[in-house]
């Protein structure tokens, strides 16, 4: 990809891209489209059937990305209003009956801050973050997907789709945040992830597996239920500090500083939030005051243990001056 900000540089950035193209697929076609400066990335989930139904399921918020792809994603987005939601999800049915699409798939679209939104691209295949629309619908996607391929009828209509909750899901990859987010591999010396109310777990790794360099880099998705967003935020921030992971470098860190960002709270982020929001120094920093934070809380334990200690030991020499004394 390449941004043209001038018209003097189209030539030289066109040239560029079909070269890239050319030696990297053979093929040195070139895509042109708008560019939009400050964008959400936000799509819709579809389904369709051999009767001709097709209807959506919502959107999914996914602006939180490095090198163009996704690390965190939500449902619903916290910035759509009920119009805007219908709007996009009729655009997005649209696009599917256009091809008289079969089966899950995705249609994408970018959005500005002024919050309009332009078709990108549609992903035909069920996506990484399909399980925040299967907590907030209720709908088992995959099992939906095989009753599709055996012929059957979708099992619900559009009017029986309401959303209920929020839901936020972490890719949890082995890559390395403070070195630019290179891929990291090792073997999992330690792997136990969280549990506890409102909390998913898609992965397919176990202790003691390598993670080798041959594919993917992403271990689990990590997803949080609540009943409203806040509350799915904080059993995130839960779960990531009770995911163990030892043996090689995780995203786990990086999700957890996005999560508490005022950015992200306020839910005032674009795709640039990396770019805008994050250094490796503000994650050494948020580590060093948890550090402190947890070195102070265990003092203030201590303390508290030593004066209970101290206040049980002067009962016991009261008491037993107190026999001595009786029995003389």
């Amino acid at each position: 990809m390449r941004i043209v900000e001038e018209a003097s540089q189209f030539e030289e950035m066109m040239k560029l891209a079909v070269n890239e193209a050319t030696s990297s697929f053979g093929d040195g076609s070139v895509f042109i489209e708008r560019y939009v400066g400050s964008p959400r990335h936000i799509e819709v989930q579809v389904m369709g059937d051999t009767h001709g139904n097709i209807v959506h399921l919502f959107e999914r918020e996914c602006s939180i990305q490095r090198r163009h792809q996704k690390v965190i994603e939500e449902a619903p987005s916290c910035i759509l209003t009920k119009e805007l939601r219908a709007e996009m999800g009729k655009c997005a049915v649209q696009v599917a009956k256009a091809c008289n699409y079969v089966g899950a798939g995705t249609v994408e679209f970018l959005m500005d801050e002024k919050l309009n939104f332009y078709f990108l691209e549609m992903n035909t295949r069920l996506q990484v973050e399909h399980p925040v629309t299967e907590m907030i619908t209720g709908i088992d996607l995959v099992k939906e997907q095989i009753n599709v391929a055996m012929g059957h009828p979708l099992s619900f209509k559009q009017d029986d789709l309401t959303i209920i909750g929020h839901a936020i899901e972490v890719r949890v990859y082995a890559e390395d945040p403070l070195n630019n987010f290179l891929p990291d591999i090792g073997r999992l010396n330690t792997y136990a992830p969280p549990k506890g109310p409102g909390i998913r777990v898609d992965d397919g790794f176990e202790q003691g597996m390598d993670i080798p360099i041959y594919y993917d880099p992403m271990i689990a998705k990590l997803v949080a239920y609540g009943k409203d967003r806040k509350e799915a935020i904080d059993r995130m921030v839960r779960a990531i500090e009770e995911y163990k992971i030892s043996g090689v470098a995780t995203t786990l860190s990086f999700c957890k500083f996005v999560l508490k960002h005022p950015a992200f709270i306020s839910g005032n982020f674009d795709t640039h939030f990396i770019k805008m929001h994050f250094s490796p120094e503000l994650l050494n920093e948020s580590d060093a005051d948890e550090a402190e934070i947890a070195a102070l809380i265990g003092l203030k334990s201590y303390n508290e243990s030593l004066n209970n200690s101290n206040q049980l030991y002067q009962q016991e020499t009261f008491h037993r001056s107190k026999w001595k004394t009786n029995r003389s």
